[in-house]
């Protein structure tokens, strides 16, 4: 079972390359809201307290790879 939405792994992915909110918004064509909005949904989902520890997380549950 896959914990990402399909979008959540894009932005993930763009955020393991380092890129901002902003950027990842200009990127999707979407609101840099839309974007946060999906970072704290993952955040939720996986009970962390921030963006890298549910980078980690990913990173170790195999979502999202380097």
């Amino acid at each position: 079972m896959n914990i990402l939405t399909e979008r959540e792994k894009i932005i993930f992915n763009y955020l393991l390359e380092n890129k901002s909110t902003n950027e990842i918004a200009f990127l999707l064509s979407i609101s840099s809201k839309t974007v946060r909005n999906h970072i704290s949904n993952v955040i939720q989902k996986l009970g962390v307290k921030s963006r890298t520890q549910a980078l980690v997380e990913l990173l170790r549950l195999g979502e999202i790879s380097l």
